[in-house]
């Protein structure tokens, strides 16, 4: 225990500290130590690895109070989320001994009755102030843990994004209509009201200190429910422990709306570092991040041991053989990030949400070459991970495609395709989701066009009331004509789904639906049309030139 927290006093990054309580506080014995983890999709033996965050746990808990709260997006991202949906992450969370936890936007990805069982089956209060059912609060808004006397609040909340970026079906009711929301509309306000309530609340139960754990990210995607905006238009919380986009921070200072200094911090994503926020005796605050900067994944170098450890090698040896199963080969490496540009951190930028890939090449053939439409669709979020040249494994192709979405075929006009491909396209140079790869036809983006595609309050697409910065789309060799009709393949997430907001198929005659899942989609594809082998007609990591940004 004693070399473990060696270990974290070494990787410790700590960058800034907050004021000092009042001195009407109650005073604590020893400091509260709040470690978080966000956006671990699945990384269970990945960087500090499940069993690296329990041994944390308990080599802090000797000199310090703990506690251990999740900010979302745990359960979905891997062969193992995918296989048990969701339900053998929990499991490792309960051994683990998470005190805390929020949803995330991929929560919900396995359905909604789905995630509401999970959070039954754990041992951890889930906390939102902004998720709603029929404009009733799903979960309490905040906790309250005391030490000492002194009493501190978490509130939670969720993007309302989560809206567009999860499955939309999952939260309307038999007729469509949404009875789940996030308190979403074009403004913020109402997220901004919700979580200014709660902070009330728990300030008049007596709260010395609030802390916020929020999985709403600093993408401009994500205005206007940034974390930074839900700071500047809110006052009374102390730090924010924020998720989402898979961001490193280890403190930046932010100011409320009465100019006072809150701490905010993130984790990244698949454990690679464990945020924390610590209250320190004599009530100063600061943050930072235990970061595991070494390539063999903690529990397998430090050979930890535990509960914990126990229950993750017991779940990977249940999938291992599945994982590891070889179904096809790779003469290249097929991509998801640029292989040449890295960040000023020197991660790798991720490119397949705004530009044409290799490997979105490949999904997308996979859809139009099974169903034989006209074009096919997938959208840049739903391709999640690298393959590398070699081996392609079960495990590869359902990290590629984690969510079990199924292959569908509607009829659509041209308008309709332009309308998604603007709509897609609408934050080009920066990153979407819901960006197309494509299959079929090809398009420029002209990045000096504002986008002038309209949403609802929901995120949803409305419509295009100016010019449009997609041009020269050509299906098949030829000019896209706006009258005339195209068979389209993609999911149910986005084609029926209203996924990433794509509205503009509704009515659209379906020619095929749930016909096989994604995954397999792209298995079928390379072991029959391929072969079982994907060739040099993938080599350019930027694709064959279907998507052209022209500034």
């Amino acid at each position: 225990m004693k070399k473990f927290l060696a270990v974290l006093l070494m990787l410790a990054m700590l960058l800034c500290g907050a004021a000092f309580a009042e001195d009407t506080a109650p005073a604590l014995t020893k400091d509260v130590v709040v470690l978080f983890t966000s956006d671990v999709h699945c990384g269970i033996d990945q960087g500090w690895g499940y069993a690296g965050v329990a041994n944390m746990r308990n080599s802090l808990q000797a000199d310090n109070h703990v506690v251990l709260v999740d900010d979302g997006d745990a359960i979905q991202g891997e062969t193992i989320g995918t296989l048990t949906k969701g339900s053998a992450i929990i499991e490792l969370m309960n051994a683990v001994g998470y005190d805390i936890a929020i949803p995330g936007n991929h929560e919900f990805d396995y359905g909604m009755e789905n995630f509401l069982e999970l959070t039954r089956q754990a041992n951890f209060p889930y906390i939102s102030a902004n998720f709603t059912c029929r404009d009733e609060l799903v979960f309490a808004p905040y906790v309250i843990k005391e030490f000492d006397g002194v009493k501190i609040a978490f509130v939670g909340m969720t993007t309302p994004n989560t809206i567009t970026s999860s499955t939309p079906v999952y939260f309307q009711d038999e007729e469509g209509n949404f009875i789940y929301g996030f308190m979403q509309d074009e403004t913020g306000d109402k997220l901004y009201a919700a979580v200014q309530s709660a902070v009330d609340a728990a300030r008049a139960e007596g709260a010395t200190y609030v802390v916020a754990m929020g999985h709403m990210g600093i993408e401009e995607s994500c205005s206007p429910y940034m974390s930074t905006e839900v700071i500047t238009h809110t006052t009374g919380i102390d730090a924010f422990l924020d998720g989402h986009a898979h961001e490193t921070m280890a403190c930046n200072e932010v100011k409320n709306a009465e100019g006072k200094t809150v701490l905010r911090a993130a984790c990244g994503t698949k454990l690679s570092s464990v945020g924390y926020l610590r209250i320190a005796k004599d009530g100063k605050l600061t943050t930072g991040l235990y970061t595991w900067t070494v390539d063999i994944a903690a529990p397998k170098l430090l050979n930890l041991t535990g509960d914990a450890a126990d229950a993750v090698a017991a779940q990977v040896a249940k999938l291992d053989e599945i994982r590891q199963t070889v179904v096809a080969t790779s003469q290249v490496p097929l991509y998801v990030n640029d292989p040449v540009a890295v960040t000023a951190e020197g991660t790798p930028v991720r490119i397949i949400r705004n530009a044409e890939t290799n490997l979105g090449d490949l999904c997308a053939d996979a859809y139009r070459a099974l169903s034989n439409a006209d074009i096919a669709f997938v959208n840049g979020g739903g391709i999640r991970k690298q393959i590398e040249a070699g081996d392609i494994t079960l495990d590869d192709i359902y990290s590629v495609h984690p969510f079990g979405n199924t292959m569908c075929v509607i009829r659509v006009t041209g308008q309709q395709v332009l309308d998604a491909l603007e709509w897609g396209a609408r934050a080009v140079p920066s990153e979407n989701g819901g960006f197309l790869q494509v299959s079929g036809l090809t398009y420029e983006i002209h990045t000096g066009v504002a986008s002038s595609a309209e949403k609802d309050e929901n995120g949803m697409f409305t419509r295009v009331s100016g010019e449009y910065r997609v041009k020269n789309v050509m299906v098949g060799g030829q000019p896209l004509e706006l009258d005339k009709t195209y068979t389209l393949a993609s999911h149910n997430y986005m084609l029926l789904g209203h996924g990433d907001g794509y509205t503009m198929f509704d009515g659209c005659e379906v020619l095929g639906e749930d016909m096989m899942v994604d995954n397999q989609v792209l298995i079928t594809y390379i072991t029959t049309t391929l072969g079982g082998v994907v060739g040099e007609q993938y080599a350019n990591p930027y694709g064959d030139g279907r998507i052209v940004a022209v500034e």
